[in-house]
């Protein structure tokens, strides 16, 4: 079954971005451990926490792509969802520092200790616990998005309205969490993770690992997204995106395909928020800014819209040139991300590889000659 739906629902794009993906995910940890530092094709630690923080926001850029690109749900605020699976891994680091910490308490974080907690929070209990802490990444962002979909939904609350009340929902949480009284570690955040399942988080073996479980996660995400918009449920979400009305006048119940699509997509958010606190080392209320799931809408829009290797692509585009804009022009990276956005909207509306699909597509009709006609015959 699962060769089946290799063969026959992954396309050409598809393959070459799952194969490279697979390269990546062997050869990045090798170059780094096994060639040394002095060789050309040793790739840094640095590179490869960067490479992993890329693939954790590709595959976030991938579920935004899923509910904009596939069932036309503009969401402003998945943001929330990638900083709540985040905030549920960073929890989970947070109780392995353990009598390690500034004051040595054994069971509080710093934070609490500093802010003169007596006793662990119940939001808090259980994630000494790696299998609960897991849990948690997937079912507290899903269980948000089931609740809130559910609402928004069924009181058909579309277009606009819908993007709005997302980017609302990701604010408040931004305003919760800066909280000190929530336990979270208000504007501070949670920081100075020591170790993950008795590794040292800041050993090059644990970066490597944590590089190649992200790219796997990307690649395991892309095979979920490919295979709901191409199964038959995929085609209602199409027909959900272009005719709403429509498709409910036909008698689909279009709240039900739009609530499961909005909930595995913020399930992989999520998984993709605790994939990015391990690399980065840090997961604070800023996560949550609305200027951070607008960022992912110009990845997907740069990247192709309704493509998923496009989305990924775009992620990976855009922050690579965030990274060398922040180092050589900071001033100016606010200013390039618009001016890309503006670019892309107005000559490239179906982005970088939704553009050059359209183009290798005209390039094989025009060089492949009609039906039978030979190569040269002269028009009649």
């Amino acid at each position: 079954m699962l060769t089946r739906f290799l063969l026959e629902k992954i396309d050409r794009t598809g393959w070459i971005f799952l194969v490279l993906l697979a390269l990546a995910a062997v050869m990045v940890p090798v170059l780094n451990l096994m060639v040394p530092p002095g060789s050309p094709f040793h790739v840094s630690n640095t590179a490869v926490s960067l490479w992993g923080k890329y693939m954790t926001y590709a595959l976030l850029a991938l579920a935004v792509d899923l509910v904009w690109g596939y069932c036309g749900i503009l969401s402003l605020g998945h943001g929330a969802f990638f900083a709540l699976g985040g905030y549920a891994m960073g929890m989970y680091l947070m109780r392995q520092i353990g009598p390690r910490g500034v004051y040595s308490h054994p069971i509080l974080p710093d934070f609490m200790v500093f802010l003169n907690w007596k006793e662990l929070p119940i939001t808090w209990w259980g994630f000494s616990s790696f299998p609960y802490a897991m849990l948690m990444v997937a079912l507290v962002p899903g269980l948000l998005a089931f609740v809130f979909g559910w609402f928004a939904f069924r009181s058909r609350v579309t277009g606009v309205y819908l993007s709005i009340i997302t980017q609302a929902l990701t604010y408040a949480l931004m305003l919760a969490f800066f909280r000190n009284d929530m336990g979270f570690g208000g504007n501070n955040g949670l920081t100075d993770f020591k170790d993950i399942l008795g590794f040292n988080i800041q050993s090059q073996t644990t970066r490597a690992v944590l590089f190649s479980l992200s790219v796997i996660a990307l690649m395991i995400g892309y095979l979920l997204a490919r295979a709901i918009v191409t199964s038959k449920a995929g085609k209602i979400l199409i027909a959900v995106r272009d005719a709403e009305a429509r498709t409910r006048f036909l008698g689909y119940r279009v709240e039900h395909f739009k609530l499961f699509v909005w909930t595995v997509s913020a399930v992989m958010a999520g998984i993709a928020g605790a994939l990015y606190v391990p690399q980065v080392g840090i997961i604070n209320p800023s996560e949550f800014s609305p200027a951070n799931s607008i960022e992912t809408i110009v990845w997907v829009a740069v990247g192709g819209r309704g493509t998923l290797v496009g989305a990924a692509l775009g992620a990976g585009l855009v922050n690579f040139a965030k990274s060398w804009f922040t180092g050589v022009f900071p001033q100016g990276w606010l200013f390039a991300l618009g001016g890309l956005f503006i670019v892309v909207t107005l000559f490239l509306p179906k982005g970088i590889l939704g553009t050059f699909t359209d183009w290798w597509k005209r390039r094989g009709e025009t060089r492949e000659p009609p039906a039978g006609k030979a190569v040269g015959q002269p028009a009649e």
